[in-house]
């Protein structure tokens, strides 16, 4: 059995480990650099001079592991959501400007006087906010409040983007606060390295709590997402040589925390291999009845591709269920 507070800390003290507390669309984002300093260290929590993420509730908490496809054929994506039952996971849901009075909840006791703002949008699982002690944009704030933030001719949001306040995303789980600047005109175009955020209108007018490619069941919803190292690319997504050891560990969380028909799916394709049976010989993998067994069929081909080599057999496999984009090693006979 896997301890879930036992592994949420062992994974804040992993600077390779990511987190975000977002929806599809509005989400902070919180990341460490090797041996960057902790300001704040308490249990289930972590601030540096960037950015801070708190896990304030555990009490029914559902985890829920999971792996999805990558564009890159050499990769595939992972994380651990940590979900609710929907009606316990729903945020305010505020719709316009609201102030909210000093953020008494701040994780560092310096932010605790400023003046926090819900962004008011209106996200199923969130509450994205602002939060400032800056006369200026306090006032213009406050002038400002009670309309939406994404009105045509709404004088908040730009002074929002040139003051760059912190950003701060709360949960029924807990909160993501980011102190770095706005990624924009000031940023030279991107987000900074780091902790970050993304407020993406287009994105939110889905409407949804979490991309559709996360497998979260229907009577769940994320209040916050772990991000463990991934053993195919560093934190700034550089390729890097493939980890074992960073593979084993979250297999172990997938087999305990993820979808029973994604696990067994792998595992169908891996024992077929193991075999050296094609996938011709194998037409109950060819025959993946939903979209979950479909991912797991081609990342269980990749997979075994880092992490065993690119034989003709492997490429065999990759041709039939996953577009044939990994092709034979030419040092690798295959069987």
């Amino acid at each position: 059995m896997v301890d879930l507070r036992g592994e949420l800390e062992s994974h804040l003290q992993d600077w390779q480990a990511g987190w975000s507390v977002g929806s599809f669309g509005a989400i902070a984002e919180f990341h460490q650099d090797a041996d960057e300093a902790a300001l704040v260290e308490a249990p289930l929590t972590r601030a540096t001079a960037r950015g801070a993420i708190r896990i304030e509730r555990l009490d029914g908490v559902v985890p829920v592991a999971w792996e999805a496809l990558s564009k890159n054929p050499a990769r595939w994506q992972q994380g651990v959501a940590l979900c609710l039952p929907v009606d316990e996971a729903r945020a305010s849901g505020r719709r316009v400007l609201t102030e909210c009075g000093p953020d008494a909840g701040a994780i560092r006791p310096e932010d605790r006087t400023a003046i926090l703002f819900d962004m008011g949008l209106a996200q199923a699982n969130i509450d994205f906010c602002i939060r400032t002690d800056d006369p200026a944009l306090l006032a213009c704030l406050r002038a400002e409040a009670g309309r939406s933030l994404l009105e045509p001719g709404n004088p908040a949001m730009g002074a929002i983007l040139k003051a760059h306040p912190h950003r701060v995303s709360l949960s029924a789980i807990g909160r993501c606060e980011v102190y770095q600047k706005i990624g924009g005109s000031d940023t030279g175009g991107v987000s900074p390295a780091g902790p970050h955020t993304h407020v993406l209108p287009k994105l939110m007018a889905a409407g949804r709590s979490h991309s559709a490619n996360t497998p979260i069941p229907e009577a769940l919803m994320p209040g916050m997402m772990l991000h463990p190292a991934n053993p195919t690319m560093g934190t700034l997504g550089e390729d890097r040589a493939f980890d074992d050891a960073l593979f084993a560990r979250f297999q172990r969380l997938l087999e305990a925390w993820g979808a029973p028909e994604y696990v067994a799916a792998k595992g169908r394709v891996w024992a077929a291999m193991d075999a050296d049976r094609l996938p011709e010989a194998c037409p109950e993998t060819d025959q993946a009845s939903s979209r979950v067994e479909r991912t797991a069929l081609r990342n269980a081909i990749r997979q075994r591709a880092r992490g065993h080599g690119v034989s003709a057999l492997v490429a065999a496999w990759s041709a039939a269920l996953d577009r044939g984009a990994i092709t034979a090693d030419e040092d690798m006979p295959g069987h």
